[in-house]
């Protein structure tokens, strides 16, 4: 009896034994996981730390990039746009004319018959609106949008309670997204990128792509293959340092066989050389994580004028 009872006793005892072991087991385990996982956040934290500074040291780039171009004797060509402070850190920056973008206040300044007729063929032979209602009712729309009053015209759209143009011209090319008949231009890829609101004039001849020289009043196609030929310099590529520089437009125009002074003179109030609005992209990195700045600004020989800064 005394040793059944003694048996018991120790059996019952080892369960207790058992379980407490396997308890400190699964405590063990837990225990483990937990700091486990503790480390692999304390990790991941460390990580996206070091992504943050990645990211404001590639920032810090961009933005020297940007300070870079914006000295006045820095242009396209200068050797100090693309720069590497170590391995691994440094900036990359590109300048491009705004001239070479089709400047939409310009054209819809003053109701100029000729500045329209310019944005109508660049409608149709550019974009693609081919139907002239479409490309109507497009331009009449504008029109009507930054006209100050509220006489609709043929194909346009003025004041209603569901819609009401600004009576004031454009300051943003995101303006047109509320404008009506729009439509033609927006479905259009990059659309965006074709337009601006900043340069001087509606073109710059020394800049501007081939597609638009074309749309431009009173240029054959012969001057405009002779200009192409011109603003490539001798070694035939064009923005390399052996590009020709114009003093005037008007220079540019006898060269291309433009006797007539009246109409060259016409010709001057919508075209130009030498556009000082500039647009600046630069691109910082740091290992990498890449940060861009994009900066339109007007320089000259003072202080430039920034006109816009996206980042």
């Amino acid at each position: 009896m005394k040793r059944s009872a003694f048996t018991f006793v120790h059996a019952a005892h080892t369960g207790k034994s058992g379980s407490a072991l396997l308890a400190v087991f699964w405590g063990i385990i837990v225990l483990t996981m937990a700091v486990a996982g503790w480390f692999f956040w304390l990790q991941q934290r460390v990580q996206e730390h070091g992504q943050d500074s990645r990211s404001v040291e590639a920032l810090a780039m961009a933005h020297s990039g940007i300070a870079m171009a914006l000295n006045p004797k820095v242009d396209r060509y200068s050797s100090l746009l693309q720069t590497e402070i170590e391995p691994g850190l440094g900036f990359r920056v590109t300048m491009e004319s705004e001239g070479t973008r089709l400047n939409l206040k310009l054209l819809l300044t003053g109701n100029d018959h000729a500045r329209l007729a310019i944005f109508k063929k660049w409608l149709e032979w550019v974009i693609g609106v081919e139907d002239v209602i479409q490309r109507d009712r497009l331009v009449d729309c504008l029109l009507d949008y930054v006209d100050p009053d509220n006489i609709a015209r043929i194909h346009g759209q003025e004041d209603n309670k569901d819609y009401h143009p600004a009576n004031r011209m454009i300051l943003s090319l995101d303006e047109l997204k509320r404008i009506p008949g729009m439509e033609p231009l927006l479905d259009y890829p990059g659309w965006k990128d074709l337009l601006t609101l900043d340069s001087s004039k509606v073109l710059d001849l020394m800049e501007a792509p081939e597609e638009l020289l074309r749309v431009l009043p009173g240029f054959s196609e012969t001057q405009v293959q002779r200009l192409l030929q011109i603003r490539v310099g001798m070694d035939g590529v064009l923005h390399t340092e052996d590009d020709p520089k114009y003093k005037s437009t008007d220079a540019l125009l006898v060269q291309l066989g433009m006797g007539n002074k009246e109409r060259r003179a016409e010709l001057e109030a919508l075209v130009g050389v030498n556009e000082s609005t500039i647009r600046i992209q630069a691109e910082g990195y740091s290992g990498k994580v890449i940060r861009q700045v994009q900066v339109v600004v007007r320089k000259g020989t003072g202080t430039p004028q920034i006109l816009s800064w996206i980042e």
